[in-house]
């Protein structure tokens, strides 16, 4: 059966280079901070975001665990701020909607940040550069930031960014993912 985590790191991959500069926005408990940390290498650059000083500690244990390269730096500051963080181009932006797993469920991600995120994140991408968001409609706001990145989406000129959606048609309720690539 389709594993839409293993799909959309699939796509992920054809766009990383060893050295190259990528973002996790949400960073969470760290585990696409991880996968982004060792496909850029120890001579490639990762930022991660999280307003949860409980998600920094969980990646930080997790990549120190792991033995990650020393690449990443670790954000305690929301993802729509990335462009006072990030100036180089970026090849790979993640975002993992949603709620920190074993966290608050009362903290999550809002489209009031989220879709300004995604615009400086597509405004940091280097050509042939791609953003993947996961978006989990199970609870209220997820399902709300997903019909509005979804607008937002559909607004690029295709020429220059191409954005698609993947999801699980019969299965509406499971998590979804988009797809912007820049040209």
């Amino acid at each position: 059966m389709l594993d839409l985590l293993e799909t959309h790191k699939h796509f992920v991959m054809q766009h990383l280079r060893p050295g190259c500069t990528a973002v996790d926005f949400t960073m969470g408990n760290g585990h696409d901070t991880l996968f982004l940390s060792r496909a850029v290498g120890k001579e490639g650059k990762v930022y991660a975001f999280d307003i949860q000083q409980a998600a920094l500690d969980s990646t930080a244990a997790l990549l120190q665990k792991a033995g990650a390269p020393n690449n990443y730096t670790l954000i305690k500051d929301s993802h729509h701020k990335v462009k006072d963080y990030v100036k180089e181009p970026i090849r790979v932006g993640m975002f993992n909607l949603g709620y920190l797993p074993g966290g608050d469920k009362s903290i999550t991600t809002m489209h009031e940040t989220t879709l300004p995120a995604i615009e400086a994140g597509v405004e940091l991408l280097a050509r042939d550069g791609c953003l993947l968001i996961a978006v989990y409609p199970g609870h209220e706001e997820g399902g709300v930031e997903g019909r509005l990145i979804e607008e937002r989406l559909a607004k690029y000129n295709r020429s220059r960014i191409l954005t698609a959606k993947f999801m699980l048609v019969n299965s509406p309720a499971s998590p979804f993912f988009f797809l912007v690539e820049k040209g």
